[in-house]
């Protein structure tokens, strides 16, 4: 019998082993040391629901160094299975190279789709109802400011209502502490980071608050893109905002990680992201007691009127070449869970999907995020077309000859309009 026993164990043994050997890898790109923590917490999980292996391949951490080097593996045929857009604005583009596999059925029948915020639903779905990326985690962006020092002194925390509000809040803090009133991000080497931290909060508080056509055409010959270059060259022209930091190779360093904490920043644009990843207790310059020294203002409209930024954060897609699609798609969903969104909102700092991971005990601890989602449907977003990459060049083409004080805001959005008919062709831009 003991012998029996042992054979038996053996091959039982040996049948684990052989399966183990022989599970179907599924690579999974991933950038940034908190994102790669978050996908390793929850990977073990997957791998043994699905009796899959799990290869997490390393990218570049810098988003545009990520998403140059993932463009190199798709056009070459050898990309992982599964990857992130930086952006919704990226979702698009990779669509029109056929570089993503549709999602729309195997999304629309997961246990988790009924618990999408519907501004979720509202991000992923194309003009034709498809949609072709799993929209896990979003951005939730405003302007934060130092509510800390305006009490000290004497200044108002109060909503600004307009952009001239906005405006003289900045001079005044400038006339007051000597310090700089307001920062939007610019520049090339902010990358889409000029767009999306930046422009992106202007241009939907203008006249023109979308600028994808119907048709997929660019709506940028209008007053509306020009009203926001001009913010721009009255913040720079004015002294507003610290313009040589935004020249240099990382740009977001010495605002945000260093003139921010130490106050001699004042406000300026940022997501959820930045109490917890750039000011935090685990960030390298934390602010303490962050969540009451700093305080959020919606972005208000040109002319009056508030909203918050919502967009996409990094959504997920399955490669059209994927070694095995369907296989994909069921490890891609399971990034979706409510596990999984609270793992990279605690390594990220940036506010589930799904309506259901909010509630989430282990979410409720991350006490700077969950006053954020009042903000979540009420939020507002830009709708994206093909040629976004070749939109956001442009915008930090145009911010960056502002910065260096080389044109105004007319010739700001020809460096835009020429750059993009350039790149796309005349008659893509309107």
């Amino acid at each position: 019998m003991r012998k029996f026993l042992l054979t038996g164990i053996s091959a039982a043994a040996l049948a684990m082993s052989m399966s183990s050997a022989f599970a179907e890898t599924i690579r999974i790109a991933e950038h940034r040391q908190a994102r790669i923590d978050a996908l390793k917490a929850v990977a073990p999980a997957i791998e043994k629901k699905y009796g899959v292996e799990i290869e997490i391949v390393e990218y570049p951490a810098p988003e545009k160094d990520y998403l140059s080097k993932l463009l190199t593996e798709l056009r070459a045929g050898n990309a992982p299975d599964l990857f992130t857009a930086p952006a919704s604005q990226d979702v698009a583009d990779m669509v029109a190279a056929g570089y993503l596999a549709p999602i729309t059925d195997e999304l629309k029948a997961w246990d988790g789709y009924g618990q999408l915020f519907d501004v979720s639903k509202k991000l992923v779905a194309r003009a034709d109802g498809d949609m072709y990326v799993l929209p896990a985690m979003l951005k939730v962006q405003q302007l934060y400011y130092r509510k800390d020092i305006l009490e000290k002194a004497g200044i108002s925390t109060a909503q600004p209502k307009t952009w001239a509000e906005l405006m003289d809040r900045a001079k005044e803090i400038k006339a007051k502490t000597g310090n700089y009133g307001l920062m939007f991000p610019a520049g090339v080497t902010w990358g889409g980071g000029s767009f999306q931290e930046g422009f992106q909060y202007l241009i939907l508080g203008t006249s023109t608050p979308q600028i994808a056509n119907d048709d997929e055409t660019l709506n940028l010959k209008n007053e509306g893109v020009k009203d926001a270059f001009g913010f721009y060259a009255d913040l720079i022209n004015n002294d507003l905002m610290p313009v040589q930091p935004l020249l240099g190779p990382e740009p977001w360093v010495i605002p945000k990680y260093q003139m921010f904490p130490a106050g001699k920043l004042v406000a300026t644009t940022c997501g959820s992201w930045c109490y917890i990843y750039d000011w935090g207790v685990e960030s390298k310059n934390p602010i303490p007691d962050v969540t009451n020294a700093v305080g959020t203002w919606a972005m208000p409209g040109k002319d009056g009127g508030e909203h918050v930024v919502v967009d996409l954060e990094s959504p997920w897609g399955v490669n059209a070449k994927a070694s095995d699609p369907e296989l994909a798609k069921k490890v891609l969903l399971e990034i979706g869970s409510v596990a999984a969104d609270v793992a990279y909102a605690k390594g990220i700092g940036n506010i589930p999907a799904r309506k259901d991971a909010t509630s989430d005990p282990e979410f409720q601890k991350l006490t700077a995020l969950v006053p954020i989602l009042g903000a979540v449907e009420n939020g507002t977003f830009l709708k994206t077309a093909p040629g976004f990459s070749a939109l956001q060049e442009g915008i930090a083409r145009a911010t960056e000859a502002l910065l260096r004080k080389e044109t105004d805001a007319a010739g700001a959005q020809k460096i835009l309009v020429d750059y993009v008919s350039e790149t796309l062709g005349d008659d893509m831009v309107k």
